[in-house]
């Protein structure tokens, strides 16, 4: 009898017999496996973290007590052990779970991430939060090793141990990034210094020997340091954290032995734990780093399926930096962590010396490039476009306040489909747009991608190049890059009763709807804008003169955007006028398909056909 449907909570969790645990874990694991190779998913990370998780709810009293995931594409094995299995089928479809902890979703759900480093700081304003109200619950947050790569976790953990409060974090470190020590002895000595008896044994002999004055702390430094040899966790104690590990975090027994013996600990503490990304499942076991996260599978192979041999727009930009490249060796690339999601792997694999991953480090990477710009190379920083929201001020201050040509290439910009809220990018065009010095363009197709890659080396300027994820629209590729005009947009068709200004993505989709408003008798134009700054005003001004229904269509968010930009300009010159802005509004778009989110946000050719038409009718 399978042991997983018997729980619908932790409670029930408790209540299982220990040695029952390890079926449970191979049920977890197969329930993830099958239902991300439908949906897709993150999926190496949550199989290596089963055992951390079911530990975690067997031994503390959830959700009194509370669990935060730092990024959160570790915890599917947590939402299965928290009343969501019936649900579980749904993660990541339309109207169904959301792939990461959502706080609206579930009370275990304690904090939110679908961003990186972030567990350490919100685990212990809870823990603050804890102790001002005066109440004993315990806080835990579990970090994965790339995590770490991020200073916003260095900073949480200075000031958690400067505050002293009692809290837990789980080093998660699935042999991606630190250690791939899990021997015999480590094991023991672990086991040996978790135990209550040794805790106190320690404690009592660093207070007796701080009693004689600097001899005395002298040699309580000299006893850290000295058990510091035999564990890799000297940067944690000198931070104030008490460290313990390294543990094997797939051994389901150990890892309840050790958190019994930890969760009454006080102070902050650091338990590293080493765990096996992919865990259970051999395809992913071999490669961790396409099952990171993944589009629908075959089980028994492991083989993708659904895959588009369309070109895409990261293979487009992947493709035109190495064309470039080639021809110009100041050319250098910068990554945090994702070369193959923004397509770098293929750079860094043939000019590895002007490649560089800064790991989990956006606000680094941005002012690494503009120090590589100041020293006379042209660095692109390749970013998703939700994640250079971190290096706002980076790109402000350090690069185009001194007018360093940096190029930024934003993949993923506008919607992205399946993980949501925390990743579509659809906040770029507002909070770039006032920057002075910065330009900021969108290419409409694959092909003009090449070209304006060329463009943004040449304009010696801040340019932000944003792109969305998934194939392009299809067109013939040119033979070479070449340079666009900056800051001019071209008319792909005029018309009389109305004109569509389209930016990005959407341009192709005007063409389609200017198209289907023949059938109504609507004579519509359509122009590819091209930069969203410096904005085109000649080609408006043109426009007007031709029609005064003026329509703008974005991936993004209207407030701050490409239509504000256009309207801005309309309203300073006091043109006459009417304009209809189409984009999204203001809310924080959910997770699904990407066609049936342009479908409900009415961005897609059909809905601008409607809204146009009903416009002018």
């Amino acid at each position: 009898m399978k042991v997983l449907p018997s729980i619908q909570n932790p409670r029930d969790l408790r209540l299982i017999k220990k040695e029952l645990l390890p079926t449970l874990c191979e049920e977890l694991r197969q329930v993830i496996i099958d239902t991300a190779s439908h949906n897709g998913g993150h999926l190496g990370s949550s199989l290596g973290a089963v055992e951390i998780i079911t530990a975690l709810h067997y031994v503390f009293n959830t959700p009194e007590d509370k669990i935060v995931f730092d990024t959160g594409h570790q915890a599917y094995a947590h939402k299965l052990l928290t009343g969501r299995q019936k649900e579980f089928a749904t993660i990541r479809t339309q109207n169904g779970l959301s792939g990461f902890p959502k706080r609206t979703e579930s009370e275990y759900d304690t904090f939110g991430a679908g961003h990186a480093s972030t567990a350490i700081s919100a685990a212990l304003g809870l823990a603050i939060a804890r102790d001002q109200r005066k109440e004993k619950n315990k806080v835990v947050a579990v970090v994965g090793d790339g995590c770490l790569t991020g200073g916003m976790a260095y900073e949480a953990m200075q000031n958690a141990g400067l505050l002293r409060t009692d809290m837990l974090v789980i080093l998660n470190d699935n042999q991606m990034f630190i250690s791939k020590r899990v021997g015999a002895l480590g094991k023991a000595l672990t086991k040996l210094l978790t135990t209550k008896y040794m805790q106190l044994a320690e404690e009592k002999a660093t207070n007796f020997l701080k009693r004689f004055d600097e001899l005395g702390n002298n040699a309580a430094k000299l006893a850290k340091r000295a058990r510091s040899i035999l564990f890799p966790g000297t940067l944690f104690e000198e931070m104030g954290f008490r460290y313990f590990g390294p543990v094997n975090g797939n051994d389901i027994n150990e890892m309840i032995e050790v958190l019994e013996n930890l969760k009454d600990v006080k102070g902050p503490v650091m338990l590293h734990v080493v765990t096996k990304k992919g865990k259970g499942y051999k395809p992913a076991e071999e490669k961790p780093t396409k099952f990171h996260g993944i589009g629908i599978f075959d089980v028994e192979t492991g083989d993708s399926l659904g895959k588009s041999s369309a070109l895409t727009f990261t293979k487009a930009f992947s493709d035109a930096l190495l064309k470039l490249a080639e021809k110009d060796t100041s050319i250098a690339a910068i990554t945090a962590a994702m070369p193959e999601g923004t397509g770098l792997d293929a750079f860094r694999d043939k000019f590895p010396s002007r490649y560089f991953d800064v790991g989990i480090a956006e606000e680094h990477a941005a002012t690494f490039a503009a120090g590589l710009a100041a020293g006379g190379v042209k660095p692109v920083v390749a970013l998703y476009s939700t994640f250079a929201q971190r290096c706002y001020d980076q790109i402000l201050h350090d690069i185009c306040l001194q007018k360093l040509p940096v190029v930024f290439a934003l993949d993923r910009a506008g919607l992205v489909g399946e993980d949501g809220p925390t990743h579509h990018g659809v906040f770029d065009l507002s909070f770039l747009r006032d920057i002075p010095n910065l330009i900021l363009a969108a290419p409409a197709d694959e092909n003009e991608m090449q070209h304006m890659l060329k463009t943004a080396f040449d304009a010696k300027a801040p340019f932000v190049l944003r792109y969305p994820r998934g194939t392009g629209f299809g067109v013939k590729l040119d033979d070479e890059p070449q340079d666009l005009p900056i800051g001019k947009g071209v008319w792909l068709k005029k018309g009389k009763d109305a004109t569509i200004l389209a930016i990005g993505n959407r341009v192709h989709p005007a063409l389609a709807a200017a198209e289907a408003l023949k059938k109504h008798k609507i004579d519509c134009g359509v122009v590819n804008m091209r930069f969203v700054k410096p904005l085109d005003t000649q080609i408006i001004d043109e426009a007007l003169k031709v029609s005064k229904h003026l329509v703008t269509v974005e991936d993004n968010m209207l407030a701050g955007g490409f239509g504000s930009a256009v309207a801005e300009y309309l309203a300073d010159k006091q043109a006459n006028f009417k304009l209809l802005r189409l984009g999204i509004g203001d809310e924080f778009v959910e997770h699904g398909k990407v066609a049936n989110l342009f479908d409900k946000l009415g961005l897609n050719a059909g809905q601008m056909t409607d809204h146009i038409l009903k416009w002018i009718k």
